[in-house]
């Protein structure tokens, strides 16, 4: 299959997955790749004859919707974005609970593939925050669809490339070698709950102090879709919480007026009307 052939085939399917093309120039050769390996494991000719199949065997939309997942992870992935959390963003947040008298600080990662982005905040939060803020514990709900990447999350063993970025005192208290792997410790692990969860169908309930919605939904999903996904992420922060996206993603039209740029660099915003909590 051919680049002008996957080009073809992912303009015409993706709609029909509630996903835009846009968002998959860059990135389809991953997923070419896999339809490519689909389409030979069937035992068909091309994309068309794909196409056919997927006319005649309904359940193969499901198959094919998991082909067109990216993953693209690892610890402190734009590490200025974290920075930002660990010294500006976090400290207001957290005190914003404290005064509600929470006895917990509760964010949700969205789309936390193989639990990179979930377990960096486990261990920014008990390296900088928690000593500072000794009186509030920490919740995390990580969401993914994909099983198997919540399988290695739960694993939490990672090669060395994935964590890089991480500060070197951090990555050495916080990680054990096993093998050709670097293994989180349990203390990091705890604060971290992971639901199988398809954005587009499921979300947790809330409340939170914070959501990360980083290279996803803003940059895969329908517009109609990131509407709807954003007013839910509005719904389920409290008062004056926050939502980060990617750094090259923004907020629909649409709903801008339910939000305002906080960090504007790093794609983070605050809920400015007040809803129900």
């Amino acid at each position: 299959m051919n680049d002008h052939e996957c080009v073809r085939f992912l303009q015409w399917s993706l709609p029909l997955l509630r996903l835009r093309w846009t968002g998959y120039r860059k990135v389809r050769r991953q997923v070419c790749k896999r339809i490519a390996r689909r389409i030979r494991e069937l035992g068909l000719s091309g994309t068309d004859a794909y196409q056919g199949y997927l006319s005649t065997h309904p359940e193969e939309w499901q198959r094919l919707d998991n082909l067109c997942w990216v993953t693209i992870s690892r610890f402190f992935r734009d590490k200025g974005v974290f920075v930002c959390l660990e010294r500006r963003v976090i400290p207001v947040l957290v005190h914003q609970a404290l005064g509600r008298g929470d006895r917990f600080f509760r964010i949700w990662s969205c789309g936390c593939a193989s639990g990179e982005e979930p377990y960096s905040l486990a261990i920014l939060w008990r390296h900088s925050i928690q000593p500072h803020f000794p009186s509030i514990g920490l919740r995390i709900i990580a969401t993914d669809c994909a099983p198997m990447m919540l399988e290695r999350a739960h694993r939490a063993c990672y090669p060395f490339s994935s964590l890089k970025e991480l500060p070197p005192p951090w990555r050495k208290t916080a990680f054990f070698k096993h093998q050709d792997t670097f293994c989180l410790r349990k203390e990091y692990r705890q604060s971290v709950e992971f639901l199988t969860q398809d954005i587009r169908r499921q979300r947790p309930p809330g409340p939170f102090d914070l959501v990360l919605c980083r290279n996803l939904v803003f940059t895969y999903f329908e517009e109609a879709l990131q509407q709807d996904i954003s007013e839910h992420i509005h719904d389920c922060l409290y008062d004056g919480g926050a939502l980060v996206l990617g750094k090259h993603e923004t907020i629909p039209e649409t709903v801008a007026e339910d939000w305002q740029p906080w960090f504007n660099q790093d794609a983070i915003y605050r809920v400015i009307h007040t809803r129900p909590t």
